[in-house]
Parts: C-alpha cells; sequence; structure tokens
C-alpha cells in the first residue's frame, strides 16, 4: 500500500518519496466510503455531507435537521491526514488548485498549529482585556472577500492565494507582537486596522513576507518552540508569487482599504464572528 502512495523523483535527492497530493486523494477517498455510518448515527438530527474544492481542505459538513430543536447551528470540520513528528509537529499535505507535478505533489507542509494555539494563548495573557487584534482580523478577511469580488477571474485566484488567511494572520500577529499592548485597546482599532493594511503593502512591495515561526528569534520564550522551529531557515510566504501580481495586489488592496467604513459596518457585527473564526 505504502508503495502505491509514492513517487519517483530524479536529480539530488531523488528516489522513491511519500507523495502528499496521493496520500490527499486515498484519504478524501476513505473518507468519502466512510461517510455513510457517520450519516446512519445522524440521520435523525443532522444532515451531513462533505465538501471538496480545488485548493481547499476535505470538510465535513453537519446541518441540523430544522425540526430537531435542540440545536441550530451548523458546523463545519476540516479534515486533514498528519504526520506526527514528535514536539506537537505535522506534516500535512497542502490542497492544491489543480494538478502538480510529481516534484511538488512528493512535497508536505509543516503544520505548526499547535505552536500557534501556544501564542494566542500568551498574547490573551499580554493584550489588553478589550484586545481589538482578533477583530481586526475579521475585518482583513472582510477586506480580502470585498475586494476579490470586482477582479478578473486570473487575478481573483491569485488574489485569495497571495492574502490568504494564512498571510493575513501572519502579518497581523507580526504588528502585535512589536507592541506597545496598549495601542491594541479596542478604541484603536482603525488606526491598528489601517497599520495592518499598510503592513500588507509594504511587504507586497518588498516581495517578502516571513513566516513567523520558522526561524524567528523574536517569538517569546515562553513559547518553547521546537529546536526545529528555532534553527530553520526563514521561510518567505511570498516566494511563489511573480513581481507584477504582487504589485496588483498591493494596488487593488490600498483601493479596497477606501471602502473600509463601510467594510467596518458589514463585518464587525457579532454575527459575521461566529461564522469566520480565526
Amino acid at each position: 500500500m505504502s508503495e502505491a502512495l509514492c513517487v519517483e523523483l530524479a536529480g539530488r535527492g531523488g528516489g522513491r518519496h511519500l507523495s502528499a497530493a496521493l496520500v490527499l486523494r486515498w484519504f478524501q477517498g476513505h473518507v468519502q466510503r466512510c461517510l455513510g455510518a457517520v450519516r446512519a448515527g445522524l440521520q435523525e438530527r443532522c444532515r451531513v455531507g462533505l465538501a471538496v474544492g480545488p485548493g481547499r481542505p476535505l470538510s465535513l459538513r453537519i446541518v441540523p435537521r430544522s425540526d430537531y430543536v435542540c440545536c441550530h447551528l451548523s458546523m463545519a470540520v476540516r479534515l486533514i491526514p498528519a504526520i506526527p513528528l514528535g514536539e506537537s509537529l505535522y506534516l500535512t499535505p497542502l490542497p492544491a488548485a489543480g494538478p502538480l507535478p510529481a516534484q511538488l505533489g512528493a512535497c508536505w507542509t509543516l503544520n505548526v498549529a499547535r505552536q500557534e494555539q501556544r501564542l494566542l494563548g500568551w498574547l490573551k495573557d499580554q493584550a489588553p482585556a478589550d484586545s481589538c487584534h482578533l477583530k481586526c482580523l475579521q475585518l482583513l478577511k472582510g477586506l480580502r472577500d470585498l475586494g476579490g469580488r470586482a477582479l478578473e477571474p486570473a487575478l481573483e485566484a491569485q488574489w485569495g492565494r497571495v492574502l490568504s488567511s494564512a498571510v493575513l494572520k501572519t502579518a497581523l500577529l507580526r504588528l502585535l507582537l512589536r507592541g506597545p499592548w496598549r495601542a491594541w485597546e479596542d478604541r484603536f482599532l482603525v488606526p491598528r486596522l489601517e497599520e495592518a493594511v499598510l503592513f500588507l503593502v509594504e511587504g507586497l512591495g518588498r516581495r517578502t513576507l516571513l513566516h513567523l515561526f520558522f526561524g524567528n528569534p523574536g517569538l517569546p520564550e515562553a513559547l518553547s518552540l521546537p529546536k526545529v522551529l528555532k534553527e530553520a531557515a526563514p521561510v518567505n510566504l511570498l516566494a511563489d508569487f511573480d513581481g507584477p501580481t504582487l504589485d496588483q495586489v498591493a494596488v487593488q488592496l490600498l483601493n479596497t482599504w477606501k471602502q473600509a467604513p463601510r467594510i467596518i459596518r458589514m463585518y464587525s457585527g457579532p454575527r459575521y464572528r461566529r461564522t469566520h473564526p480565526v
């Protein structure tokens, strides 16, 4: 079975490698075959289905039936195969928007979700009680979603990839760690949102936004990061994009920012916070 999930790579470091793309396809097939058993246990209370899309993780969607009065909140659970490495680190496949060459299909992503959770917990203790950083991130996502609607299809796809949730979160957390903490009180929401937009535009212009956890000496020691992260070379999250694309995204982001008052009214309510978790 393991051989069927491997690909042969040529050149330096060649040989048989476990393919992330093949593992992801195998995993999705097994989940789809098991869906019947999940539905059987929940059919009286919920409708259960799978959401699969290019470039997006497999999601299990659970929607309560209208006549089941206990709970009317729907739920989406991402299903991602992972290989444990120890120290709360995992290798996970990155869903691709289309077919990948064998060399790229064999690549895996180092998942640092546990380390991110620790950082968010630490920040909660440091930041003001009414800190606006989570609301600011939600508004950045709102800016991205609105800004992509008026774009040509080709640029719209790149827009969403460049301004991915990981990129927005990285930019915001880097600003938050700079301090001072009092600058993130809720009354400073608009200045902090503007600072985040300009920080992103500056990064797009420099073609650089470094991963928060790889080789970053500025992270607090209280996180007790694994040695492999501390000694890793910095990773540029924008390295895969060409200059003209990044320039177009920067211009569109600034244009979208001009519509910020309307977006703040639209996206800062409690309903948006419930349906768009960080």
